[in-house]
């Protein structure tokens, strides 16, 4: 079993090019399966949709929540259809398996207000690491880029004369996406003003050979967004970014870079763009992922269906 788990796992990362984040997901989902395959003294040949089930409902009475109980169904899947298709078992028990039904939630999206005071230029100068997160804020606007995706992005991402960015989304999916003039210009001041200087406070004489090649790289066209020690920022470290500058607005500490996201999709949407549009704008695959913020532009569906319907 922990062989048959490690070359799919292997296969997820070389043919279906996964990030290591989702691989890390299946991988402690298909660990906790193969316990309770252990516990039960059953093996994946042995094993039925009752079992599944059964599996499930153990999840459930573990009171584990309905979003992991069906992510780790959605793991099982996966893993069985790649068994059959390599002629490893004979069928697929999970195929029939149903796993809880979700509360569908609409997404939060940013204020108009908030928005305002998290993009408002100051009076006074900004320090480089003030315009950077300043930056931030304003690309993940502007992009609808997830938090993810900002952090992979390097110099060589931003195309400054045709007014682009390109962004590498779920699976390493590449996808251009128009950004608007301030948004340009803004990345431009911080890439020539406040990017050299935090590049500059890197360590003297790094540590490491591996570490003086990272500062090279980094200096020579490398990552986008650099931290106040001069390295390349995660995206863990770009959503304490986003929190801070959320923080200096007075703005709800609960949201996330994902609600400029979502806030980005709404507001084109109640601006006019098409729904085929917003899928593409935001490398969504299946365009029921996208039709979730039609919900939250009823006065948009309001005006569409008094211009679109002869007797309204």
């Amino acid at each position: 079993m922990n062989e048959l788990i490690d070359r799919f796992l292997q296969m997820l990362r070389a043919e279906r090019n996964f990030s290591e984040h989702t691989v890390r997901a299946y991988a402690t989902d298909l660990s906790q399966l193969d316990s309770w395959l252990k516990r039960e003294q059953l093996s994946i040949e042995d094993l039925s949709n009752q079992h599944i089930r059964r599996y499930l409902a153990e999840l459930s009475e573990a009171r584990y929540a309905r979003t992991t109980i069906n992510r780790r169904l959605s793991s099982t899947k996966t893993f069985f259809k790649w068994l059959v298709e390599g002629g490893h078992v004979k069928s697929d028990p999970s195929s029939i398996v149903s796993g809880p039904k979700l509360a569908r939630s609409l997404p939060h999206t940013v204020s108009h207000d908030e928005l305002v005071c998290l993009l408002k230029e100051p009076a006074e100068p900004e320090s480089p690491s003030d315009l950077r997160d300043r930056t931030l804020v304003e690309l993940l606007y502007a992009s609808g880029a997830r938090i993810s995706e900002v952090a992979a992005l390097r110099l060589a991402d931003i195309f400054f004369d045709e007014g682009q960015v390109r962004l590498f989304g779920k699976g390493s999916k590449e996808r251009l996406v128009p950004l608007h003039p301030y948004a340009l210009s803004l990345v431009r001041k911080y890439v020539q003003e406040a990017r050299p200087a935090l590049l500059a406070k890197a360590k003297k004489g790094p540590a490491s050979a591996a570490a003086a090649a990272a500062s090279t790289q980094a200096l020579t066209g490398g990552e986008l967004f650099i931290s106040n020690t001069g390295r390349a920022m995660s995206a863990a470290s770009l959503r304490a970014a986003f929190k801070k500058r959320l923080a200096r607005a007075g703005a709800d500490s609960s949201l996330s870079p994902h609600a400029m996201r979502h806030t980005f999709a709404t507001d084109l949407l109640e601006g006019g763009a098409d729904l085929r549009s917003i899928q593409e704008l935001l490398g969504h695959e299946n365009l029921s992922t996208t039709q979730i913020y039609t919900h939250l532009s009823v006065h948009h569906l309001q005006e569409t269906y008094k211009q679109a319907h002869p007797r309204a």
